[in-house]
């Protein structure tokens, strides 16, 4: 038999369908809002990021010119490229120089970091002098780097005759090989102020309960580094390499404001012969295409970086 219900559970029983009514009216009113809110970030990154990676994409398939949209040739840019003896170069110029940038400022970064990490006079000071190079504006301290390397004024040449080393001027600039190596070193001087506060922010993390276990069963400093330390920074570690890697492989200003990638197109980074064809050559579809060449490259680095950390996140 039916139970028939009663005015006042009839009553009760509306006002919770009601209740459920208004809480599931304001939760859509929250979720609405959210979408509102992300609203001009969305339109921010569509705007500066995926609508001119699809336009790169479609002019990379043209043989566009500047004030011409071109015809669609497909992937003949690409093809034109990999036969191109001065983007062969620029890809191994490219490589060299994150190779080489990179890995110095993971061994300077984690010596100065240890340095920082002692108990020295005035360490609050240095520490907050070490970010200078990367407070300053790229391409001003870029500028004063110019008028150091310059072949007359040169201030390095001016030290290293005074003290002996050298009777002539190192042409720095005009040399391939010295240029390479100005480039990096400018590229490492600006970039080691963030893997410094980067490993140092990782070394307070350590417990130092650890250090003093170690300590006690008799290992040295050296020991307690390569098995405490680093193994425990070593997520740490690969993620600011991937970070600085995608920097540094798409590195623009110190060798466009230096060299405008010479002398003999050997300091040329594929963002400055990108730059040189698409906008100053005025041939925006291999432009486009040889910008795009990066893309693939950075993803299988991502990809290679990504799994190391996964497989490294991890301490026994």
């Amino acid at each position: 038999m039916i139970k028939s219900l009663s005015d006042p559970e009839l009553e009760m029983t509306g006002c919770d369908l009601h209740g459920y009514q208004r809480l599931k009216a304001k939760c859509f009113r929250k979720s609405i809002s959210g979408y509102f809110f992300s609203l001009p970030a969305l339109i921010v990154i569509f705007s500066l990021v995926a609508y001119p990676f699809c336009m790169a994409i479609y002019l990379s398939l043209t043989d566009a010119w500047v004030g011409s949209s071109g015809n669609f040739i497909g992937l003949q840019h690409y093809f034109d490229l990999l036969q191109n003896e001065i983007f062969i170069q620029t890809l191994k110029n490219s490589l060299t120089y994150t190779f080489f940038s990179v890995t110095l400022k993971i061994v300077l970064g984690m010596g100065l970091a240890l340095l920082l990490n002692q108990k020295i006079k005035f360490r609050k000071f240095f520490r907050g002098a070490i970010l200078l190079p990367w407070v300053i504006p790229n391409t001003l301290s870029t500028l004063g780097w110019l008028w150091m390397f310059d072949p007359l004024f040169s201030v390095f040449n001016w030290v290293l005759k005074n003290i002996g080393l050298i009777e002539k001027g190192v042409p720095w600039l005009s040399n391939p090989y010295w240029a390479m190596f100005s480039v990096i070193m400018i590229n490492v001087w600006r970039g080691l102020p963030f893997f410094a506060i980067t490993m140092l922010a990782g070394l307070v993390s350590i417990p130092k309960e650890l250090h003093r276990a170690a300590r006690i069963d008799g290992a040295g400093s050296v020991k307690c580094f390569f098995h405490i330390t680093l193994p425990l920074l070593k997520p740490l570690i690969l993620i600011v390499v991937l970070f600085s890697t995608i920097f540094t492989i798409s590195d623009f200003n110190i060798v466009y404001i230096l060299t405008r990638g010479g002398p003999m197109n050997m300091t040329h980074l594929l963002s400055t012969l990108s730059f040189q064809i698409g906008l100053s050559g005025g041939k925006l579809g291999q432009g486009a295409a040889i910008s795009l060449f990066m893309f693939p490259v950075l993803c299988v680095v991502v990809y290679f970086q990504l799994k190391t950390i996964q497989k490294g996140s991890t301490y026994d």
